[in-house]
């Protein structure tokens, strides 16, 4: 397997909006973060995630962009933003920006122009039709509730939004489209750029037709997914991208990719043929996915799932390794127990995290164990995604108001949204000001200042795995095999690279199973690399009962 930096990095993902706010209008900015890049530096990452800081009206926090090469007024100016990536470079931290080419901002002087008229120069920027006997091209939806088509009067037709009616999709068949977007990627490289994550990269290139979808009961199509992810032409278009544009710098590129499979992650990740470095596939995020209700989810399913994905991409691709991210619930609250064990549970999905091959995400809160957050009324929230399904499931459908407000506290993006908790001060140190959405409730007990006074809070255990990771090549390279497959409490696996192997032992629940190696399993010697609760160096490691939430790595000889 080649070595690679990006295989042996820790990516630190920030959302500047709710990470520290420098000027006290209750909106984290540039200036915010380059305060605390030596907090970044202290626990070991080396690259940094940016979420969208480009111009914007907001409508869905920055990931509908208006101008791709300036910066939102909220978060700072150019300037700002080339000292936020110096300093990162000085610190030996690396910047990947947010790459959003699905869709622009309906602000865009692109779109702007494309809806004048039918025979606009950019008209064909973005995917227009007329309607169809009296309604919408197609049946579409979009993944924000609705129709997936917005009507405009202008010109009398259709343009297609995937996401918000503010979020027109371009139009990838339009080679034009294809050009302006690599100028502007070489732009950015060009400042500086450490690499790109791809948002919804796979969703670029639509079945020729734009064909209704059929009557299915499977949730995943209802959408029409089977006619957007995965087209015909995403392979040629990547493949395009990799010539004119990555082909000509050593950057990191992570595809945010749902709807594949293994197979096409390693079409997309192939080290000579693939044209990205690796993706986040969603199965795993998947796992307790129902719009209507909170499912139950299952470790072996996880383990399935995982493991797959795991053997699959063996020496053919390239994993990303995460449990959360911007969109996604904190995985204390979702995978582990955000009460009584919340330093363990945290501790020991982090060590599930940074253990599988791949290259590991940290989203920002998670090194101190942030959980979801439980909002008392809907007027709280401030994700378009959550608020458009209040409306529709509540005002339109009539369900109980309680019923919705408990799934969204449950899978709700704003539990990963709400401010970061640096000290126990008021608005848990974030800002002056009042906060562009409130602070969880419980930042007086979890917050940064407590985390660094404490030598065995979240943040070290981080910390020492970062720190793991840079020592031990095995922890990048090693291959992994899935042990106890049947078990619903205990998640192991071993990895090994060369004659060097690990033993990985998670327990996944508050109960105290009992751990038994497999025979096939030998070694001479042992020596324990990282746990969550004291442990006997001379403890017997072929049998032993588990504490709730624990975790240890052993290195066998």
């Amino acid at each position: 397997m080649k070595q690679a930096w990006w295989k042996e990095s820790v990516v630190y993902q920030i959302y500047p909006r709710s990470f520290y706010d420098s000027n006290g209008d209750g909106i984290g900015d540039l200036r915010g973060i380059i305060q605390k890049l030596d907090y970044l530096k202290e626990l070991g990452v080396n690259v940094v995630w940016l979420s969208p800081v480009y111009k914007s009206p907001n409508d869905d926090n920055g990931y509908d962009i208006s101008d791709y090469q300036d910066i939102m007024d909220e978060f700072g100016t150019l300037a700002d933003w080339r000292e936020l990536i110096a300093g990162m470079h000085e610190r030996g931290i690396k910047l990947v920006m947010d790459l959003v080419v699905n869709h622009t901002s309906d602000e865009h002087r692109w779109f702007q122009e494309s809806r004048q008229s039918k025979d606009n120069p950019y008209r064909d920027y973005y995917i227009w039709r007329p309607g169809k006997d009296g309604r919408e091209p197609n049946n579409w939806k979009s993944f924000f509730g609705g129709s997936a088509w917005q009507y405009d009067e202008l010109t009398g037709e259709y343009y297609l939004h995937l996401f918000s009616k503010k979020q027109p999709d371009l139009n990838w068949e339009n080679p034009n489209v294809r050009k302006d977007v690599f100028k502007m990627m070489h732009w950015w490289l060009k400042q500086g750029v450490d690499g790109f994550r791809m948002d919804v990269i796979n969703l670029i290139s639509k079945v020729p037709g734009l064909p209704d979808v059929p009557p299915v009961n499977d949730d995943r199509y209802q959408f029409g997914s089977q006619y957007f992810a995965n087209g015909p032409r995403l392979l040629e278009f990547l493949d395009e991208m990799k010539r004119s544009v990555l082909s000509h710098y050593d950057i990191l590129t992570v595809g945010e990719t749902p709807f594949v499979t293994t197979k096409h992650a390693i079409d997309m990740t192939n080290e000579e043929t693939g044209a990205l470095k690796m993706v986040f596939q969603f199965e795993h995020m998947d796992i307790d996915r129902d719009r209507g209700s909170i499912k139950a989810w299952k470790l072996t399913e996880l383990k399935r799932i995982m493991s797959r994905w795991q053997n699959d991409l063996e020496g053919k691709g390239w994993n990303s390794i995460y449990l959360t991210n911007h969109d996604q619930p904190r995985p204390v609250s979702r995978f582990g127990n955000d009460t009584q064990y919340r330093v363990e549970s945290a501790k020991m999905l982090a060590t599930f995290t940074h253990l599988q091959q791949g290259t590991p995400y940290v989203y920002q809160g998670e090194e101190i164990g942030m959980t979801n957050v439980a909002f008392e009324s809907i007027n709280d929230y401030r994700d378009i995604e959550s608020l458009n399904m209040y409306k529709e499931l509540v005002e339109e459908k009539g369900w109980n108001p309680d019923d919705v407000l408990a799934l969204i506290r449950a899978k709700g993006r704003d539990n990963a949204r709400t401010p970061m908790q640096w000290d126990d001060s008021p608005n848990a140190g974030f800002t002056t000001g009042t906060p562009w959405m409130k602070v969880n409730p419980n930042y007086p007990a979890i917050n940064v200042k407590q985390a660094l006074a404490d030598p065995n809070s979240v943040f070290y255990y981080y910390q020492k795995l970062l720190r793991l990771r840079k020592e031990y090549p095995i922890f990048v390279y090693g291959s992994y095999d899935l042990i106890l497959d049947d078990d619903e409490a205990i998640y192991a696996f071993t990895r090994t690279l060369d004659n060097d192997r690990l033993l990985v032992i998670l327990n996944f629940t508050a109960q105290t199973p009992v751990f038994t190696l497999p025979s096939n399993i030998v070694f001479a010697d042992k020596e324990l690399l990282l746990n969550n609760y004291a442990v006997e160096s001379s403890e017997d490691i072929r049998q032993f009962t588990l504490r709730p939430y624990e975790a240890r790595v052993y290195r066998l000889r």
